[in-house]
């Protein structure tokens, strides 16, 4: 292997007798350069954003959270939540009651989600970084009950960050039939109260339909008593987060799902995926185009090198190394094209990573960032280098094998 990939070397690098092959061998490289250097730019971008929706759900979401597979809700004293609340690894476990109401306010009304939460929710997650207003994170006061709504669920409704009348929940009563000569009779009505301030997540689904309160306040409305919908965790800092979330998966069994942050928000994550994964497709087919001067390159190669042939095969070269001389050639160039890419990518990464060079929009604050989130993965580059190198053997493959047998 030594013997073929010396001289490869040697025909990639020397001057040939056309000066067109150094031409097109050259055009061959930059074309690889660029694809890889697109790829890994372009996939970076995906992770950014990948990587920036899930720090705004961090703000909300739960690291584990734990749900019945069958109904809504399952009982809070339930042995097998018990047991995975007392594990050594847990930090925080927080109860929560969930589930649709109405919301009226003054003479506004909306469709919401309430979440009822115990009082270490703040612990939990890092619902404190966003909050807007002049008050704190606060769910109750004596036998008043506070409501943290999401920023634009507050607009629609005119709340503002505190709003100064109380804000009525309607919820269907569980048991009985509803009676339309006394519809008002078939609900369950409580009010909350502002603690001064709102919720800004930047994501709509909550933002537009989340109200945050105290657990009791949600169990008195839905009926719920000694009740949860939900069981969150969060685990002690050093914590390795796959065995313990196999460990809980196990005690959970068939009767609870254990779900992490990117579970939970599952259907946004693998719309990413697929949309990350469809760029890359695109991309390895403009990495094939590319690929096609490669093909050029190594057949003129072949043309101009036939009467070195000899000169090899006296040197003891076999018909197998002969081959593998242009061969080798082939995947020289789209080795060098991709490295040199892959190196120009990152350091395009680092420089929109450090300064934000493309910004998202003309005016500042029109979106959660300024500029293009990146957020580079190893994997990546090592996917990008794969397929480069795959890409050209197959490139490099074909006119070897079909000069190889005419003049070779």
């Amino acid at each position: 292997m030594l013997f073929p990939f010396f001289v490869a070397r040697r025909y990639l690098f020397s001057k040939k007798s056309t000066n067109v092959i150094n031409i097109i061998s050259g055009i061959s490289m930059l074309g690889v350069a660029v694809a890889s250097m697109a790829m890994v730019v372009t996939l970076s971008v995906f992770n950014g954003f990948s990587d920036l929706v899930a720090s705004l759900f961090t703000n909300f979401d739960p690291q584990i959270e734990i749900t019945p597979r069958e109904g809504k809700t399952a009982p809070a004293d339930d042995p097998v939540l018990q047991s995975i609340k007392q594990l050594a690894e847990v930090e925080v476990a927080t109860e929560c009651v969930e589930d649709q109401a109405m919301a009226v306010y003054q003479d506004r009304q909306a469709m919401v989600t309430v979440k009822g939460v115990d009082d270490n929710f703040e612990q939990l997650t890092h619902i404190s970084d966003i909050l807007l207003g002049e008050g704190r994170f606060e769910l109750r006061a004596a036998d008043m009950s506070y409501g943290i709504p999401g920023i634009r669920l507050a607009e629609a409704l005119g709340l503002g960050y505190r709003y100064d009348q109380p804000l009525n929940i309607y919820a269907p009563r569980r048991e009985g039939q509803l009676d339309m000569n006394a519809p008002d009779e078939g609900f369950v009505v409580d009010s909350l109260y502002s603690p001064g301030v709102i919720f800004s997540v930047q994501q709509g689904k909550y933002d537009k339909g989340y109200v945050l309160t105290s657990i009791g306040f949600a169990r008195r409305i839905f009926d719920q008593q000694g009740m949860i919908s939900s069981l969150e965790l969060r685990l002690k800092a050093g914590s390795d987060f796959e065995t313990v979330k196999s460990r809980i998966s196990q005690l959970a069994g068939a009767k609870y799902h254990v779900r992490d942050r990117y579970e939970q928000q599952d259907d946004t994550f693998r719309i990413m995926k697929i949309e990350k994964l469809i760029a890359y497709i695109f991309l390895v087919f403009i990495l094939i185009v590319a690929c096609f001067n490669i093909i050029g390159s190594l057949s003129m190669l072949i043309i101009d090198k036939r009467d070195d042939v000899a000169t090899l095969r006296a040197l003891g070269a076999n018909d197998r190394q002969v081959s593998q001389v242009f061969l080798l050639e082939g995947w020289l160039i789209s080795a060098i094209g991709a490295v040199v890419g892959i190196l120009i990518g990152l350091l395009l990464c680092w420089i929109q990573q450090q300064f934000g060079v493309i910004a998202l929009g003309r005016s500042e604050g029109s979106f959660i960032v300024d500029a293009y989130p990146v957020s580079v993965h190893p994997w990546d580059v090592v996917l990008v280098f794969v397929t480069v190198l795959v890409v050209s053997f197959l490139s490099a493959w074909y006119p070897v094998r079909h000069f190889s047998r005419r003049l070779l």
